[in-house]
């Protein structure tokens, strides 16, 4: 009991380690420093610092899950778990603002990196875009969505605005980028969405509220 909870407790504090300085900022010195433990004391539990970056890994996938997916299943199947996975998606990303999102930044230290920890990482995020695109196919099925939407396109539609967010909100500052992103699902589901008594066909009228003004400033590009 007591190993289990020294690794929690490492493994917390790796996480917060990773989500401000990614993943290849993990070391098992740092980590020591850390957590006021020795450096042997950390790779007892873990044995190296490959094995330490896919366990922080699979804690984020675990967290991201609790926090993100297992309440979207409480929402009816449809359209209603769908928005509920979206939204929980971006809180997810807004609280994430100051630290990172290790998918995000994990993708963009190991996408040309053959590994395990690349492995590990891209089997989390095809877990994820496996269950949104199941809730896309769902919606079909249960006729909130048009029965010729092809599910892995809209699943792209929708992985892009939460990029989007990341970008602007993280990198650029901008304010309002949360709102921006909502506004774009809802155009999204705008062009998906069937309408009473049609199998087919966009929805003709724009639900999307209106995306918040930005200030315009004289420097250009």
């Amino acid at each position: 009991m007591k190993g289990r909870q020294t690794r929690a407790t490492i493994l917390d504090a790796a996480l917060a380690l990773a989500s401000h300085m990614g993943l290849e900022g993990l070391s098992i010195g740092a980590l020591a420093e850390v957590t006021q433990m020795s450096k042997s004391g950390v790779f007892a539990h873990f044995g190296s610092r490959e094995e330490l970056q896919i366990s922080v890994v699979r804690e984020y996938h675990a967290k991201f899950a609790d926090e993100v997916f297992f309440p979207a299943m409480a929402e009816p199947r449809g359209l209603p778990r769908l928005r509920a996975l979206f939204d929980r998606w971006i809180k997810r990303v807004t609280v994430e603002i100051d630290s990172g999102c290790i998918y995000i930044s994990g993708a963009v230290e190991f996408d040309d990196r053959p590994g395990p920890v690349r492995d590990a990482l891209v089997g989390m995020v095809q877990t994820w875009q496996s269950s949104l695109e199941r809730a896309i196919e769902m919606a079909v099925d249960e006729g909130h969505l048009r029965a010729d939407t092809e599910p892995a396109q809209m699943l792209f539609e929708v992985h892009g605005l939460i990029l989007a967010l990341h970008h602007d909100a993280r990198f650029l500052r901008h304010p309002g980028a949360d709102e921006r992103a909502r506004a774009a699902f809802e155009r999204v589901l705008g062009h998906y969405t069937a309408l009473p008594g049609a199998a087919h066909g966009p929805a003709t009228v724009n639900t999307a509220p209106a995306a918040p003004r930005r200030k315009r400033t004289t420097s250009s590009v």
